[in-house]
């Protein structure tokens, strides 16, 4: 059968795609280590916020497949998919629950860990909002749901290879370079996004790092010095 070729990822999404990933291996490794490296587990945290929140625009204003709509997994979809009748391009309808479930805990992560602290000398940018008690909380939570994250990578990237060497469809090489080859008829180039949407999206990215660093907040009032003792002589 012949095929043609359409564009499917965008560049944006694509560049996302691939700096996501890298953060969340290089926040798990400097989680890992603690100590000094906590600093830029801080640093690529800030980083995810910020790509999530491009990600978040992008998925209502970028081209056609890397808009939410486009994939979203309605009940009919996934019945069509589980029956071998669903004919599409972009993310199949289970794909897309791991996406969605992906990009969810990616946010709860990096939400607690804003907030979170690690009894040494590591807080969170917005620590000082809520306080220790609440502090410890959200920490405990950012720990546990690091296990339910590799649970779902590992499903993620398991499903990749058995579409790559069961079903022989190539989901890689698109997310390197755009580019897909389908058969006539099942999928058109995508379109939209364009320069306004990612300036919007990038400008929103920003924001939403400045607000979660903390930088906004008043500077804490130094510890109150203690007068010297008076000697008992």
């Amino acid at each position: 059968m012949s095929k043609q070729r359409i564009r499917l990822w965008d560049l944006p999404t694509r560049l996302f795609h691939w700096l996501l990933a890298g953060l969340v291996v290089a926040s798990f490794v400097s989680g890992k280590i603690g100590g000094n490296a906590m600093d830029w587990h801080g640093k690529f945290g800030l980083t995810i916020l910020g790509l999530l929140a491009f990600r978040l625009v992008w998925g209502f204003a970028g081209s056609t497949y890397a808009r939410f709509v486009s994939f979203l997994p309605t009940p009919a979809k996934v019945l069509a998919y589980l029956r071998g009748q669903w004919r599409g391009v972009g993310h199949n309808p289970l794909g897309a629950f791991s996406v969605f479930g992906l990009l969810l805990l990616l946010a709860f992560q990096v939400g607690t860990g804003l907030f979170g602290n690690d009894d040494i000398a590591f807080r969170g940018p917005l620590y000082e909002l809520i306080g220790k008690d609440l502090s410890d909380r959200l920490t405990g939570l950012h720990k546990l749901s690091v296990n339910v994250l590799i649970a779902l990578v590992t499903l993620h990237i398991v499903a990749i290879a058995f579409y790559v060497r069961v079903k022989k469809d190539d989901l890689i090489r698109p997310m390197l370079t755009g580019w897909k080859d389908v058969a006539p008829g099942e999928g058109a180039s995508a379109s939209g996004g364009g320069a306004l949407p990612l300036a919007v999206a990038l400008l929103v990215a920003v924001a939403t790092v400045y607000g979660g660093s903390g930088a906004w907040l008043p500077t804490p009032p130094p510890p109150p010095v203690s007068a010297p003792a008076t000697p008992s002589w």
